[in-house]
């Protein structure tokens, strides 16, 4: 009987989904301007992070780590001490941020991205994606499964179990208990105890989703390969298939890498071939913007409402101000 119920509140929230989107109420213009920013390098920029308009950092292939104090006018280079390719970085607060790539790599910063020292993962797996909710608590994820947790601010990193070995890209917490993973094969993790147990979400397809994200408990989206997108409004219990087809003329839906929203409405994803994609109406609808690039965008960050950062390919950092 329970199993029945399941299916039916699916089915209608599906329906009530399909049907707002369908909804002239719904369709919503929105528009974008996009200015390229000088990085200084040509290495491919595979994370981004804003903590405010002004203070920036971008990480990429080679160690790199760029850092910015005036919003992107001007990015220098930060001796990182490692050649690893560098995925990911997010900081806690303006002081005490972290880095993780290739082979284990986690780095730390105490001084807002001055001087970095590595950390002691524990693992030689790959490590793509990051999230700290203070100074002292955060996770980080990667290949083969991995999920590693700090309590300290990095000083130790233990393993958490979840129970499976495919290739895990993002994790986002939303306060201390809740969180999601997400990964290859369809993969969607969900934990309600801040880790101690990591529990598989059923999403309707096997594509590789690179990344995850939640508003509040209820409300979240995964993103992934040939434009997969899935929105669920209660939690992951049920996920609902808002895959984008070909906007453009192209031979196949473009792959979606990042995704973030600044309010319950308002939505922003970016992927290959330089494609950035906004909402206006929580998702029932999305606008390409036009930007001037065809580099594919990894990394994707908004410390406001209307303002924002997207790197990638070729040195790529685009600034994204919203109309």
């Amino acid at each position: 009987m329970t199993s029945r119920c399941s299916t039916v509140v699916a089915i209608v929230l599906a329906v009530l989904l399909n049907v707002l989107a369908q909804s002239s109420l719904w369709a919503a213009e929105a528009t974008a301007v996009s200015q390229v920013q000088k990085s200084g390098t040509e290495t491919t920029l595979m994370g981004v992070y804003f903590r405010d308009v002004q203070a920036g950092w971008a990480v990429g292939g080679g160690g790199v780590i760029l850092r910015t104090v005036d919003g992107g006018k001007r990015w220098k280079p930060v001796p990182s001490g490692t050649g690893a390719l560098l995925t990911g970085v997010f900081f806690a607060n303006r002081l005490h941020g972290w880095v993780v790539g290739s082979n284990g790599t986690i780095l730390h910063s105490s001084d807002g991205g001055g001087k970095w020292t590595p950390q002691n993962s524990g693992t030689q797996s790959a490590l793509y994606g990051l999230y700290f909710l203070t100074p002292s608590l955060g996770w980080a994820v990667g290949a083969g499964g991995t999920i590693l947790h700090t309590e300290d601010g990095g000083l130790h990193w233990r393993d958490q179990a979840s129970g499976t070995n495919a290739v895990l890209y993002a994790v986002h917490f939303v306060d201390r208990q809740y969180g999601r993973v997400s990964g290859a094969l369809g993969t969607v993790l969900a934990t309600d105890d801040g880790g101690a147990a990591w529990v598989a979400q059923e999403t309707p397809s096997s594509a590789t989703l690179f990344d995850v994200f939640f508003a509040d408990p209820l409300n979240g989206w995964v993103v992934g390969n040939e434009g997969a997108m899935f929105q669920t409004v209660n939690g992951g219990k049920q996920w609902v298939d808002r895959t984008l087809a070909c906007i453009k003329t192209c031979s196949r839906p473009t792959d979606l890498l990042r995704i973030r929203f600044t309010d319950f409405k308002s939505g922003w994803a970016v992927g290959e071939r330089g494609s950035i994609f906004r909402t206006t109406d929580a998702g029932f609808t999305w606008v390409e913007q036009e930007n001037g690039t065809k580099a594919v965008l990894y990394g994707l960050t908004f410390p406001d409402h209307g303002r924002g950062w997207a790197s990638g390919e070729r040195g790529t950092i685009l600034h994204i101000s919203a109309q």
